[in-house]
């Protein structure tokens, strides 16, 4: 529909003149709104025209690092929250601030090994059939294949990222620093190698740290042993074969007179002696209120071990199998017994604990089984393996004394939570940090910069050159440390690694960052390191906010995976519905921190917003076009107007409700209220602006009285304003509804939305 004077006239394209048709079709909006077309042109307008790179004649910075996606994979929902960065980063680019937002893809060390590693099992084939050079080399082609797909997805959901500051975690540069930090941290006495129990995944063939391991309630058999004169409840008979000593509470009453004594214990291959300890820790109302204590298998016994000076000998090895080697090569051994070693052999744990049960049942050794105990164990949380304790040695980071740096800094108010709850978790974090092993038994990653002499057997550590010799004994057979850095040793150093290896200047400019946004899952691993790292290597914190979004779930609410088959890809939901349907409906109406239900109904109706604010635009240039078009100040009172009729007063009313609105969303810009800010801007668009004063305007422009030109002009006025406002969340749209319209804009600059200003 468009206006022709006084008349209001419904037309068809076919149906007028054919040098006006031309016209029209020439230089009027599509009738619908195509997202992909818009999507491909403006991206790469964007970003060839360098809109995306910080404008270094601005002073104040706004910077933000991408949390880096594993450069293995595509992209799954959770990357799409990147949103809420985007958000922030296209809003302080309208604001005129020195934005930069830098991003990266991570090696994603066990992860990239255990999916390239599966690959590798489709072909029969295994990490071992290659050297290690080969195998590296695989899994970077492997990887450099993938961070192209990541990369353009990135771009596909409209992310204004700076690519000419694109860093990856196994940049030399990146490499370097983290060898830099590794070498300080030793020189200091935060690191140190030692044997301790890892929590191990025989899957995987690493060891992990304790804020690695996924800890899942189960239902098992509890086996009630006989123990000499005692008898004692255990969910893991397969260790007693490594059992060093028995345990009670001292203040318990009932074994005060073993207290110190040695006794002889029968067992499944003989007798063995255990010595009666005393433990604060034992719970006396739990099974018979003794224990057995395995040193070699859980981490509680190892530090009672290492108290007692007891034996540290596992029974499990590092495949996940028993290991009764030692006990088979005895020539002394009875023949009984050595029938059950062999037989429990090379067997995996679960097997060999079945065996075993019924030998403590011949042996009148097994008194009772409760069928049904429930209790946490400790699993893999990428294979749902489940994790041995086994002892092995390891270097370990000093995690507590380096905290408290971290805490006092987030007691200071030098960080800020967003949501403010979760300044307590991270606090409660930082106070019950253990000591971290830093090593991880895979070939993809950075290797460790360690070389041990085989003549004295000292380590030798540096910044990551080779040493020529051994500066104890000037011995050269020298041999590399093979493990590489856990992935959260090098994310840990991410915000201050990158800046320094990008640009000149960078450091100096964009350090420390504004806002660490990302999930609030990883919290322990990521933002709670990367304030240790950030405080000791700059001894600044690395950002003054953290932002903490929440986990996409399916519609009903349950958490996405591949086994429950509830994945949504966000690519199918983008080339279905557009970029900036998606991400409208993951910022719509969620709260910091908070979980959300994600359905295509969702964003179906985002799609249809997006449609709705074109429709409006459309609706404004049809109205306009070759019409008298009069603009005013909203601050002008109806004298302005002359005398005041109804379209005075619609224009002063709508004026004025636009720059209540914009000053309510800037406000929740401004106290990361994102989702609101997004509720805000939907309601006023549609309800108020489309369907309340849109309406009006129809009336007045049919009459085409003499302030109608001031209608008009309000029309644009407010569809500018609105533009403005909804940008950083919908950009594509926005920013093709401004370039088709920007003529009718009153002193508007040809340059694209991207970097005008925010509404004042």
């Amino acid at each position: 529909m468009f206006f022709i004077g006084k008349r209001y006239i419904k037309y068809d394209i076919l149906d007028i003149g054919d040098i006006f048709a031309d016209y029209l079709l020439k230089n009027m909006m599509d009738k619908i709104y195509q997202p992909k077309t818009a999507e491909e042109k403006w991206y790469k307008f964007w970003e060839e025209g360098g809109y995306f790179k910080p404008n270094e004649k601005n002073k104040k910075p706004f910077t933000i690092v991408l949390p880096p996606p594993n450069a293995n994979a595509p992209l799954h929902m959770g990357h799409a929250m990147y949103a809420v960065e985007d958000i922030m980063i296209r809003y302080h680019r309208m604001l005129g601030d020195s934005t930069l937002w830098l991003p990266g893809a991570d090696h994603a060390g066990i992860e990239t090994q255990y999916v390239f590693e599966k690959q590798l099992a489709k072909e029969g084939k295994g990490r071992f059939d290659f050297s290690r050079e080969q195998l590296y080399q695989m899994i970077w082609d492997f990887v450099q294949q993938n961070r192209s797909t990541m990369e353009n997805q990135l771009r596909r959901l409209g992310f204004s990222l700076d690519w000419s500051r694109l860093m990856f975690t196994l940049d030399p540069k990146i490499v370097k620093i983290v060898y830099q930090t590794f070498k300080k941290l030793y020189d200091e006495g935060f690191i140190y190698r030692g044997q301790r129990l890892v929590n191990y995944c025989t899957k995987c063939g690493t060891g992990f740290s304790e804020l690695e391991v996924n800890y899942v309630e189960r239902n098992d058999p509890l086996y009630y042993l006989k123990y000499g004169p005692f008898t004692i409840a255990t969910v893991r008979p397969e260790t007693k074969f490594r059992d060093t000593a028995l345990a009670v509470n001292p203040k318990d009453k009932r074994y005060q007179k073993y207290l110190g004594k040695t006794l002889e214990i029968p067992g499944l291959l003989g007798n063995i002696k255990m010595m009666v300890i005393a433990d604060p820790e034992v719970d006396p109302k739990f099974g018979t209120g003794i224990m057995k204590v395995t040193p070699a298998h859980d981490p509680h016994d190892f530090e009672l071990g290492k108290k007692y000076n007891l034996p540290i000998t596992p029974i499990i090895d590092f495949n996940g199998r028993m290991n009764f080697s030692w006990y088979l090569s005895q020539k002394k051994t009875p023949k009984k017994y050595k029938q059950r070693a062999e037989k429990y052999h090379g067997k995996k744990v679960a097997e060999a604990r079945k065996l075993m049960v019924e030998d403590l049942k011949e042996d009148g050794l097994l008194l009772k089984v409760d069928e049904n105990y429930s209790h946490r164990i400790g699993t893999c949380y990428k294979t749902g393996t489940v994790l041995e304790p086994l002892p092995m040695e390891q270097w370990f980071m000093k995690i507590p004394e380096l905290s408290k740096t971290a805490l006092n800094a987030i007691n200071k108010g030098k960080i800020k939570f967003q949501p403010q709850r979760f300044k307590k978790t991270a606090l409660d974090w930082l106070k019950n940090f253990h000591d971290w092993n830093i090593g991880r038994q895979i070939v993809w990653g950075i290797r460790i910069p360690a070389w041990k002499c085989q003549n004295c057997q000292r380590w030798i550590i540096t910044a990551g050159e080779i040493p020529r010799d051994c500066p104890n004994c000037q011995n050269t057979n020298l041999v590399q440390d093979p493990d590489t850095f856990d992935t959260w040793f090098s994310s840990g150093q991410w915000p201050f690694a990158t800046l320094k290896s990008t640009r000149p200047g960078d450091f100096e400019k964009f350090y420390p960052t504004s806002v660490m946004e990302t999930g609030y899952d990883i919290l322990p691993w990521w933002v709670c390191r990367m304030i240790i790292f950030g405080l000791y290597v700059t001894k600044k914190v690395p950002f003054s906010t953290v932002y903490l979004h929440g986990i996409v779930r399916d519609s009903k609410g349950q958490k996405m995976s591949k086994s429950k088959g509830n994945v949504v890809n966000p690519m199918e939901l983008v080339e279905k519905y557009g970029a900036d349907a998606l991400r409208f409906s993951l910022i719509y109406g969620t709260k910091a921190g908070a979980d959300q239900n994600l359905s295509e109904d969702k964003v179906r109706a985002m799609r249809n917003f997006a449609n709705k604010l074109w429709n409006i635009a459309r609706f404004i240039e049809l109205n306009i076009q070759g019409q008298k078009i009069e603009f005013i100040e909203s601050k002008k009172k109806f004298s302005s107007f002359g005398k005041e009729t109804k379209e005075c007063t619609w224009c002063y009313e709508t004026l004025n409700e636009a720059l209540s609105m914009a000053k309510t969303i800037t406000k929740q810009m401004e106290q990361y209220k994102f989702g609101q800010a997004a509720e805000s801007i939907y309601a006023y668009t549609w309800h108020k602006y489309a369907d309340l004063r849109l309406e009006a305007a129809k009336k007045m422009l049919q009459e085409n009285l003499s302030d109608t030109p001031y209608v008009r002009g309000t029309l644009l006025i407010v569809l500018e304003k609105i533009l403005r406002l909804l940008h950083p969340f919908m950009p594509f749209v926005t920013e093709e509804i401004w370039s088709e319209m920007k003529q009718y804009f009153a002193n508007q600059p040809q340059n694209p939305l991207i970097v005008e200003s925010w509404p004042k």
